[in-house]
């Protein structure tokens, strides 16, 4: 959205993945705890957003946040959903995230299905086997579990983010690479930030 401040767009992202994933909007010190600020600096984003009319916040009654900006409707009719882009993750090694946000892409809803979803940029070749290709876009679906098999972007010891398949072990989680050059990643300090959607590529002239 226009004239959002890097920080705004990042507190309007987590409202709407929030209100995704529990069908009703954060408390104001929800969203304080979730960016390790105080209950009134988590007021001021939220008011800075419902100035700029991203949100609209109902004063009687909690739990009153409500976003304004609905995806648009294509020609054809069907819904189109903007997708922030939120940096680079590396498909050959872990790479150390980036909290940037670079934009958005508009797809159609019904490529990706239900849910809030993010974008990133795929660096390396480690998933190349899956068809996921170094400069890729991977369209994720916010979610926090995976399923076996699974192809998700996880965070690994709080520092680092990764594309790889999921599998759950007896003693800790094992991100496996699709290119036999690569060896997988075993850590017990995963955290699940989504599940591949979809893929975007671009073709050179």
């Amino acid at each position: 959205m226009k004239g959002l401040t890097k920080r705004q767009q990042e507190v309007l992202d987590f409202i709407r993945r929030y209100i995704a994933d529990t069908k009703y909007p954060p408390t104001l010190r929800e969203i304080g705890s979730h960016f390790g600020i105080s209950l009134k600096g988590g007021y001021d984003h939220v008011k800075a957003l419902e100035k700029k009319r991203a949100i609209r916040c109902h004063s009687n009654r909690s739990r009153a946040i409500e976003v304004l900006d609905e995806p648009r409707e294509e020609r054809g009719g069907g819904a189109v959903q903007e997708v922030p882009v939120l940096g680079k993750v590396a498909a050959g090694k872990p790479l150390f995230v980036e909290e940037n946000f670079e934009g958005v892409v508009e797809l159609p809803r019904r490529l990706m299905g239900s849910g809030q979803h993010f974008a990133v940029h795929v660096a390396g070749d480690s998933m190349r086997d899956a068809g996921i290709l170094d400069g890729d876009v991977a369209i994720i679906r916010h979610q926090t579990d995976a399923s076996n098999g699974d192809i998700v972007v996880a965070l690994v010891n709080e520092e680092a983010v990764t594309l790889k398949r999921f599998f759950r072990k007896p003693n800790a989680v094992e991100l496996r690479p699709e290119n036999p050059r690569f060896h997988p990643i075993f850590s017990q300090n995963v955290r699940i930030l989504g599940k591949l959607a979809c893929l975007i590529r671009s073709y050179g002239e």
